[in-house]
């Protein structure tokens, strides 16, 4: 089977969203839907020794309520790479991988971002190749697939020849099932149980940036990543 995976991007994400990558044949970034101000497209935790900290994109949002995000640029007057680089030096010195993965994500960081979705699938694209994960990479906005929630997900499955769509848990509220049947694509979920991993300061805290998995455990990460994968299948 072919298995298709659509998340909207997001900023050095969690091991959630490199398990569904992990688990695809096929991955689509849905970055023509709403971008929501306060979820995951511009920020992400890494923990410190006072505990989950924030790194956040400052973005330009000031009357542009309901634009797209590949349409969400950043805020080009605030030096916010250098504040992040800084929080990630500080957190991660004792970290056994820091310096295998900093210099090129500072190099990274610290180019000269116009757009929101360029930066997050530009460090998602370096992070994966940190953890040797490589997949057809797509992004929504330039396939043409229009449709409403369902549909348009239904769609895509059948634009890449997908016949098996994995989904986040969240989405069991709203996502059509029938549809997908009638369609003869199968739903899977993903019940992911986040995998306890070595970290610095304290106490395991989980869900947290991937980045720090692979400060602390370096080529070895994915291992860690699929240790945390369970499927559920949809009954429809």
């Amino acid at each position: 089977m072919t298995t298709l995976v659509v998340l909207q991007p997001g900023y050095v994400p969690w091991l959630g969203f490199f398990d569904q990558l992990r688990r695809s044949d096929v991955f689509i970034y849905y970055d023509d839907v709403q971008f929501d101000k306060n979820g995951w497209r511009n920020r992400n935790r890494i923990k410190t020794v006072k505990g989950a900290h924030w790194l956040t994109v400052p973005v330009r949002h000031a009357g542009r309520m309901g634009q797209p995000i590949c349409d969400v640029e950043v805020d080009p007057t605030q030096r916010w790479s250098q504040r992040h680089l800084r929080s990630i030096r500080e957190s991660y010195a004792r970290a056994a991988f820091l310096e295998l993965y900093y210099e090129e994500l500072a190099e990274t960081l610290q180019r000269e971002w116009r757009l929101l979705v360029d930066l997050d699938i530009a460090i998602v694209a370096l992070m994966c190749r940190w953890l040797a994960l490589e997949r057809p990479m797509l992004r929504s906005s330039e396939l043409g697939v229009a449709g409403g929630k369902s549909d348009r997900l239904v769609g895509l499955c059948r634009h890449v020849g997908a016949n098996r769509y994995l989904s986040g848990s969240s989405a069991r509220d709203y996502l059509d099932t029938p549809l997908f049947a009638a369609a003869g694509i199968a739903v899977e979920w993903q019940d992911y149980a986040h995998p306890v991993y070595p970290q610095l300061h304290g106490a395991f805290l989980p869900f947290l940036s991937t980045l720090d998995l692979l400060f602390n455990v370096g080529p070895g990460s994915l291992e860690v990543i699929a240790r945390g994968a369970s499927t559920s299948v949809s009954d429809e």
